[in-house]
């Protein structure tokens, strides 16, 4: 089970039958946009859930709910809902990789394989394998289009942005998922890292291999030290990523991860228009 959030409502035809909708009904305040969509749901025989709320402050009951809820599914799955082990190989990845920084200066080199002026692109191995780019913006939307065409029915696409978390970026990663969601018919997952680390990515990791995943990362235009150490926030941030996808191609992940270099919003701007022409 993936935690969807964030995805705009559409018409039924755009989902597979993967999908448990559940409305959250402000009763005080009904949404008749919100109110049509999810008929439109029920009539196409989609399963929804209607919660009722009588006001905002019935959002605390619909916390306790949902943490009642993961503690009653993990025990039917037979997981342990309070443990992260694969969020905890994360953490052993990254310190690995601060600690080498706090003794050489400089974290290790990674190899691309493939870079232009404005991005590089790394892979699990399988797609590396098969994929033997040229150098160019065109074969950044081969790579695309060959990553993406490895999801299958039942998977989900997962947007792993350790990017400023500001509405620019976030309205550009919007457009990319609902991209992907409408071509694909994938039920799709955004995250800011590295805060999601803490809540979905432990199911990427340990749960089954259903996701396939694009990391962006850039680099900080500005950056602090951090207080005692040799190494800033933004050396910090960037060791979370790597070892995030290292851990990830270790446990087989279908994941693909891309640099956009200092200009996070421009960079933003051309994989968008990439991954459009990848889905053509």
């Amino acid at each position: 089970m993936i935690p969807v959030d964030g995805e705009q409502p559409a018409p039924p035809d755009r989902y597979e039958r993967d999908r448990l909708f559940i409305y959250l009904r402000l009763e005080s305040s009904p949404d008749q946009a919100q109110d049509n969509a999810v008929d439109e749901l029920n009539r196409a025989g989609q399963p929804v859930v209607t919660l009722s709320l009588r006001d905002t402050f019935d959002l605390g009951r619909e916390v306790f709910r949902w943490e009642m809820a993961t503690a009653v599914a993990g025990s039917i799955l037979g997981i342990n809902s309070f443990d992260q082990p694969d969020v905890e190989a994360s953490k052993v990845a990254t310190r690995d990789l601060t600690k080498q920084f706090e003794v050489t200066g400089s974290l290790p080199e990674e190899a691309p394989f493939l870079k232009a002026d404005w991005f590089r692109v790394f892979a699990d191995p399988p797609l590396a394998d098969v994929f033997n780019p040229r150098q160019g913006s065109g074969d950044l939307i081969s790579a695309l289009h060959a990553h993406l065409k490895r999801a299958s029915v039942g998977d989900y696409f997962a947007l792993l942005a350790y990017l400023p978390m500001n509405e620019s970026n976030e309205q550009r990663l919007q457009s990319i998922r609902h991209r992907v969601r409408d071509q694909k018919k994938l039920a799709t997952c955004l995250g800011f890292g590295p805060r999601f680390l803490h809540s979905t990515g432990q199911a990427y990791k340990g749960g089954p291999d259903e996701g396939v995943f694009l990391q962006i990362t850039s680099d900080d235009p500005l950056d602090l030290p951090v207080p005692g150490q040799r190494y800033t926030f933004g050396v910090v941030k960037t060791a979370q990523a790597r070892g995030d996808f290292r851990v990830m191609v270790e446990r087989g992940r279908r994941a693909l991860h891309i640099h956009l270099g200092r200009d996070a919003q421009g960079g933003l701007e051309l994989l968008e228009r990439s991954i459009a022409e990848a889905l053509e």
